[in-house]
């Protein structure tokens, strides 16, 4: 017969339980709090990468791939919306820590961007699809008014509400990244690999700003899960897209591999892409009233992978 804890020994490993949570929340938001964002100004030679840079497993390459179909015009976007936020922060803080956002999302653009042109020189063009994000990121996301005025502010504070919630999935991303033996085991190509978890570092080291940001402007709990309700799907419905389209359009595959949800479970099960729970579990703990990006991820973490990272330290040179 299992035995049963007696009934007063239970509050007391509740407690313990809690007050470890507690402890670790604040370690976390101490190792980030003197955190200074800095650039580091990568560079990425991709002229021996495969376009199946993951070997045998084309789902998880382009899965993964979908990120340089997004990041270079979404992260163009983020850096206009912010140098638009500028004039309105009052806290030297936080303005310090926006332009240094700026300034590592700058980057990431343009490293994504390299990718790009590598698919186009091996006979997968994706221009068909970047021209709808361009589209998505410059007409329906686009500035509208002057953000001076009271129209203005309120189209500025909503899309400053939705990089919120992008930088809360870039930072799950971020976190499993760093994260994922299974990328090493299966032998991934070693500079596209630092790419993904020099990027993933950043993300998890700048996690707070966006939100920081909004609380800044407005700490509204329901315009944060107006925009998340919206955003979540958005970026679904966008990955599966791209996923499909460079599945068809790889000059490979020549339309011979479909992409499923089995398939997908079956290569996140071997560690090679986020598992779908870890992602919703992810998306949950968002709409928590007391939450706080520094519950995702380690800045520790991040700062000692940055520290190692091939990319990074040739950038520090």
């Amino acid at each position: 017969m299992s035995s049963v804890p007696p009934a007063a020994a239970v509050p007391r490993i509740a407690r313990r339980s809690t007050r470890t949570l507690v402890q670790r929340a604040a370690v976390r938001t101490d190792e980030h709090r003197d955190l200074a964002l800095n650039p580091r100004d990568v560079h990425f030679d991709w002229s021996r990468l495969p376009m199946h840079w993951v070997p045998q497993e084309p789902l998880a390459t382009h899965t993964m791939n979908v990120l340089h179909l997004l990041l270079p015009e979404g992260e163009r976007w983020f850096v206009r919306t912010f140098r638009e936020a500028l004039p309105l922060i009052t806290d030297e803080r936080l303005r310090e820590d926006v332009i240094g956002f700026i300034g590592q999302e700058s980057v990431h653009a343009e490293a994504h961007q390299g990718v790009l042109d590598l698919l186009l020189a091996k006979g997968l063009d994706p221009a068909p699809f970047v021209r709808q994000v361009e589209w998505l990121f410059h007409r329906v996301l686009g500035r509208r008014d002057d953000p001076t005025g009271a129209a203005g502010r309120e189209n500025l504070i909503e899309r400053v509400a939705i990089i919120a919630a992008i930088e809360h999935f870039t930072a799950f991303l971020g976190d499993w990244v760093l994260n994922a033996p299974g990328l090493d085991r299966a032998e991934v190509d070693p500079m596209m690999l630092d790419l993904l978890r020099w990027h993933g570092a950043e993300e998890v080291e700048h996690r707070s700003v966006a939100y920081d940001l909004l609380v800044h402007l407005d700490p509204s709990y329901l315009r944060r899960m107006r925009t998340m309700a919206v955003t979540g799907p958005v970026l679904t419905w966008l990955w599966v897209r791209g996923v499909r389209f460079l599945m068809l359009t790889d000059p490979e595959l020549e339309g011979r591999a479909k992409p499923t949800w089995r398939a997908y479970v079956q290569a996140s099960r071997r560690g090679l892409l986020p598992g779908l729970t870890g992602a919703a579990r992810s998306a949950a703990r968002y709409v928590k009233p007391r939450y706080h990006p520094t519950q995702e991820g380690s800045t520790g973490q991040a700062v000692a992978y940055l520290a190692r990272s091939p990319a990074a330290r040739a950038a520090a040179r």
